[in-house]
This record gives structure tokens, C-alpha cells and sequence, in this order.
């Protein structure tokens, strides 16, 4: 086999300029499947900013005001460390499934392939018709009839893309604060406004031309795929021994003893590249551009079954398997991403069980020494911050020294109500007796009390003169 196509991809001519790809539309049991899991996750996509869990919206990632919720549980930037080794473990994963399964990530899940394939073509097989209409379209001059229909299909894939950004924008200011904009009215807020139109703009950009290239091109996960796939990986694969045979692929001819000439299942048809989303030939063998998307099964399905041969020649399978007839194992490369993701998984719940609803800080002023008072009383001035994590108000806060005899002052009032999802700030002194002191530099427990429970504590450091010691 000639390993020319791997020196150029299928969306770029040999002058270097955009082949645009016209897939034949798909269709079969796979591209079955993959609708209802393109549905499912369009509804989970778009619902998930407007449902609340607790009062928190399900799905948040405010990187401005630094609020997160994760499946309805908020964090916050004191909660940073669990969102790394969330990332740290989403990686892990994506490793594991991609040396598993390839690229299956990106035919069935990615948001990309799912608006582009599920969405915006299959307006363009309704507006357009399918690759050969489409094809004649392009070539076509500027007629009454195409200029209406690129007209309608520019105006539907805005209207769509403003759609989604709107919903991506949910997802970074809050669906409450969304709403409360558009009921505003876009002249309100043209500060919000703006990057909206732009955001508009990428998608449009993305799904009306860039299209396949972000697969290809773009993302990064491409990539990595060249790097974690091997002779052991399940990925969409073309079953060379029974599509070649001893004497390679032919034409089909009715009535000829194909098995007799020696040649392979494979009759040229070149169905499975026309169906292609990324304009490749399966039948060179795994590529980077292939996203598992399955249409190439299906449609090699459905001439398999024209010309009364089984079904089956390109499949889900690894080239191990079809090279060696080996069925899939978990290798050893399996076993040890999955002990890492265990153990991760396991550290990542255990945070989530010790992760406090209340988080407080007491620091020292900066810049600011200790004060000597009366009856050998030292004193230091602190900042403190509260963050209130829960959807409920905490009231009658005060705090208490449970490491040494002392008393704490509040600037403002000795209680306070920290507000749900709030954080509440302040300035308070320390008074301690300097020989209940140890140094020059002690190190103080404080409770914070809600009435009297005791519902967080932590640690500061208090200044004394060095003669106390």
C-alpha cells in the first residue's frame, strides 16, 4: 500500500488551498445510536445552566467572579485545589479511553462534532440535498435560486450560532443573571452585548466554514490520539485481509466468482470515503483525521448487504485483531492508567467529604507591628474573610481564641450574618496577655462560632516583643 496520503490531509489541495468536503448524508444503526446520544446530550447541554440543585445552578464556570459549580456543587477560589485534581483526573481519563477505545470521544461526544453533524449539516442536507445536489450547488453560478438558498442556510446557522453562544454565556455569568439581561433589553448592557456578537461570530465561523478543521487542525485531543493509540486500541478499522484478499480489491461484477480470482469483500466503491466527514479512506489504515465517527460503517454495511456479503468489513476493532485475530485485552498500560485513576478518584472523594461549607481566613493587617496596652497587654490588628458556601445564611457569627487566654475584638459588632454564597470581610484585634505568650511569633487557633456551635477553625500567626520570651 502507498503511504503518499499520509503527506497531505483530504481538506487541503495540492496548491495548498481548502478542499471543502461534501459528505454523503449518513445513514444506518450506528448513525442511529449516535442521534439519540446527540439529542440526550443537546437537552443535557443547554438544560444544564437552568437547572438549580440547592439553589445552585447545576453547571457554572464564572471565571470572573471566580465561582464554579460542578453537578450543583459550588466552589469557590479556596476550593481550587479539588478543580485541579477534578482536570488532572479528566486527563487521566481521556488517556485511558483513547488508548481503549481511539477517538470514539470525538464521534459520539464532542460538542463539535455533535452541533456540526447533528445540527447545522443536517439543515444543509435539508436546504442544499445531499453530496451530489450539494456538489452542483457550489459549481453552480449565482442564481435567483442559490443565492436563496445560501441566503436562508447563512441566516439559519446564525440564528442557531447566536443561540449557542447565548447558552455558553450562561454557563459564565449564571442563567439567573442571562435572563435578567435580556429582559433588560441588549441597549442595557452593550458591555455584555459585544462579546456575545463576537462569540456569535467564532461559531458561526466554526460550524458554516472552519467545519472538519477543528478536528483536524484545532483541537488538541487530535493530537494526542497519535500518541496514545496502538496496534491494541478499538477504533473504526478496515479489515484489509478479507477486503484485499491475494489479489487486492476490484470493481464488483454481478456473477463473477470473486473468491476464485482471489480478490477481497472490498469492491471499490468508494462509499466510505464519500460518507467521510473528513474526506479520509479508511481502507489506508488508522489516520489522524478519523473521529470514530462510524459513518463508514454504515455505509459499507449497507453495500455489504446489496451484494449478499456479511457484514462487518470495516467494524470497531483493533489491528491486532484483524491482523492476528486477537481479541481486545486489558494491557498492562490499561491496568496502570485505571490504578491511577482509581487512586485519584479515591483522593478526590475523601476532599470532597473533608471540604468545609465554611472557609476562614485571619491574617495579619500587612505592614502593621504589634501595640503595647496596659497591664502588659499585647495587641494585633487582622483582616478576616468568611466565605459562605451553603445556600442558607449563617448568622450570629463571632469569633473565639481556643489556644490561648485572650480576647478578640470586632471593629464593627462582636456577631455578624455571613449571607448564602457570600463572603463577608472584615477587621478585628487580638489582645493577649504577653506571658501567656511563648515568642515572639505565637501561633494562635480560633474558632468561628454560629451561636454556639463551632463550625470552622484556623490558625494565624500573633507579633510580641522579643523581651517577652
Amino acid at each position: 500500500m502507498e503511504e503518499n496520503f499520509r503527506d497531505s490531509i483530504g481538506t487541503i489541495t495540492e496548491e495548498g488551498k481548502r478542499n471543502f468536503i461534501f459528505p454523503k448524508k449518513p445513514s444506518g444503526r450506528y448513525y442511529d445510536y449516535r442521534k439519540y446520544v446527540s439529542y440526550f446530550l443537546l437537552i443535557f447541554l443547554i438544560a444544564a445552566p437552568f437547572v438549580k440543585i440547592n439553589g445552585h445552578q447545576f453547571l457554572l464556570f464564572n471565571v470572573l467572579d471566580r465561582r464554579f459549580n460542578i453537578f450543583g456543587l459550588p466552589f469557590w477560589p479556596q476550593d481550587f485545589h479539588l478543580v485541579v485534581v477534578s482536570m488532572i483526573i479528566g486527563v487521566i481519563f481521556i488517556a485511558l479511553f483513547t488508548v481503549a477505545y481511539g477517538r470514539i470521544f470525538c464521534g459520539w461526544m464532542c460538542p463539535q462534532t455533535i452541533f456540526l453533524e447533528m445540527v447545522f449539516r443536517r439543515i444543509e442536507y435539508w436546504i442544499d440535498g445531499d453530496r451530489g445536489a450539494q456538489m452542483r450547488l457550489a459549481k453552480a453560478p449565482w442564481t435567483g435560486k442559490k443565492i436563496r438558498k445560501r441566503v436562508l442556510k447563512w441566516i439559519i446557522f446564525f440564528i442557531i450560532s447566536f443561540f449557542i453562544a447565548n447558552v455558553f454565556l450562561a454557563y459564565l455569568i449564571g442563567s439567573d443573571q442571562l435572563l435578567s439581561y435580556i429582559t433588560d433589553g441588549p441597549m442595557a448592557h452593550l458591555s455584555t452585548m459585544v462579546p456575545l456578537l463576537i462569540f456569535t461570530g467564532v461559531f458561526y465561523f466554526i460550524f458554516a466554514w472552519f467545519r472538519e478543521q477543528v478536528c483536524i487542525i484545532a483541537c488538541p485531543y487530535g493530537r494526542l490520539q497519535g500518541v496514545l493509540l496502538d496496534d491494541k486500541s478499538i477504533v473504526v478499522a478496515y479489515d484489509h485481509k478479507r477486503g484485499e484478499g491475494e489479489s487486492g480489491r476490484k470493481k464488483f461484477r454481478k456473477n463473477e466468482d470473486r473468491e476464485a480470482l482471489g480478490h477481497g469483500d472490498c469492491i471499490d466503491c468508494f462509499q466510505c470515503v464519500n460518507v467521510c466527514p473528513t474526506g479520509i479512506d479508511i481502507r489506508n489504515g488508522t489516520q489522524l483525521e478519523c473521529v470514530n465517527c462510524t459513518a463508514c460503517i454504515d455505509e459499507c454495511d449497507h453495500i455489504m448487504d446489496s451484494i449478499n456479503k456479511p457484514k462487518g468489513l470495516i467494524r470497531y476493532a483493533s489491528e491486532d485483531e484483524i491482523t492476528n485475530n486477537n481479541k481486545f485485552k486489558f494491557t498492562a498500560r490499561m491496568k496502570g492508567y485505571t490504578a491511577v485513576l482509581a487512586v485519584l478518584t479515591g483522593i478526590l472523594i475523601g476532599m470532597l467529604f473533608m471540604r468545609n461549607e465554611v472557609e476562614a481566613n485571619v491574617l495579619r493587617l500587612p505592614g502593621q507591628l504589634y501595640e503595647r496596652k496596659e497591664n502588659n497587654i499585647i495587641s494585633n490588628v487582622y483582616t478576616y474573610k468568611l466565605v459562605n458556601k451553603t445556600t442558607k445564611d449563617i448568622e450570629n457569627v463571632r469569633f473565639e481564641l481556643m489556644s490561648h487566654n485572650g480576647e478578640i475584638k470586632m471593629v464593627s459588632q462582636d456577631s455578624f450574618t455571613v449571607p448564602a454564597e457570600e463572603i463577608a470581610e472584615g477587621t478585628l484585634f487580638i489582645e493577649i496577655n504577653a506571658s501567656a505568650l511563648n515568642g515572639d511569633k505565637d501561633k494562635l487557633e480560633i474558632g468561628v462560632y454560629s451561636d454556639d456551635k463551632l463550625i470552622e477553625t484556623t490558625v494565624t500567626q500573633f507579633l510580641a516583643p522579643r523581651s517577652y520570651n
